[in-house]
């Protein structure tokens, strides 16, 4: 079964997420992913206030920038949202938008470097394991948790080109995929993935998370094409729905046969009724998904 959730839009006020979280939460959605975007909202802060609103519902962070944290930090953040919320937490890291590390004076020479360190030390730590590295970013002396998960959990990584998507299937247990990306790249991201994971030698399933643009309701079309135009993506072909449970569905369906395990519908920055938006994909879209 294909797994189906939404976004919760950084460009709300935080002080909007605990009705949204609420709202997906009594209408059954499965996931809703959050964002940490330069200089908007707090991944952590905010997963862990959803988390603690909510009942069933799962929350994704997609994604944590590794150029702004100490991979310590992220282990431990991570390790705490585990054990205080078993079996809900996703939480993605990427290499951050380069010029918004830029302007914080955190932009790494080589972030594959960067990423692929963070992700080897962090998935070790989760793991239970002390570490100890030298690399070229990382480095850490004799470091173990004292309270890490139950269980090693998942950790995705955000990879757009071929060689972080091979570095994802290498060195991630999953791989998010940002919207705008069709089912041809779907499948070709599928591929490009399996390449590291053999290079890797991992056999374990690799989770494929992809976003999709959508909107609903009398102005879904002019708001979805609006949108499109913003994110410079309006020439490209079959990455956004709008209109109808129906039309949504078919869409998901697409990039779910292309290769996606999960699939997130990313409403637009002026989507009028969030928690509205949830509630139509939890009721409304997910009974057409098998």
């Amino acid at each position: 079964m294909t797994t189906l959730g939404a976004v919760f839009r950084p460009q709300l006020p935080p002080e909007r997420l605990r009705d949204v979280a609420q709202a997906a939460d009594k209408a059954g959605l499965e996931q809703l992913w959050l964002w940490e975007d330069c200089f908007l909202e707090s991944g952590i802060a905010s997963a862990a206030a959803a988390l603690a609103w909510t009942e069933r519902l799962h929350i994704g962070v997609g994604l944590l920038p590794v150029p702004l944290r100490n991979v310590a930090l992220t282990a431990m953040e991570a390790a705490t949202l585990h054990r205080l919320f078993p079996d809900r937490v996703l939480l993605g890291i990427g290499h951050g938008v380069q010029s918004w590390m830029a302007q914080v004076g955190a932009q790494a020479e080589s972030p594959m470097t960067l990423l692929r360190e963070h992700l080897t030390a962090l998935r070790a730590l989760l793991r239970s394991e002390r570490v100890t590295t030298d690399g070229r970013y990382v480095k850490l002396d004799d470091v173990a948790l004292d309270w890490p998960p139950a269980t090693a959990p998942a950790v995705f990584s955000g990879a757009v080109g071929p060689r972080s998507l091979r570095l994802s299937g290498e060195a991630a247990d999953g791989t998010i995929l940002v919207a705008g990306t069709p089912p041809e790249k779907v499948r070709r991201a599928r591929e490009l993935i399996d390449e590291g994971r053999a290079a890797g030698g991992r056999t374990d399933h690799h989770e494929v998370v992809a976003y999709l643009h959508a909107a609903t309701g009398p102005d879904g079309a002019a708001r979805l094409a609006a949108e499109l135009e913003r994110w410079g993506d309006a020439s490209i072909s079959d990455i956004g729905a709008a209109g109808n449970a129906d039309a949504v569905a078919e869409a998901v369906l697409r990039l779910a046969n292309a290769g996606a395990d999960t699939v997130i519908l990313q409403p637009t920055a002026d989507e009028p009724d969030p928690e509205g938006f949830v509630r139509f994909v939890a009721e409304k879209v997910r009974p057409l998904v098998p």
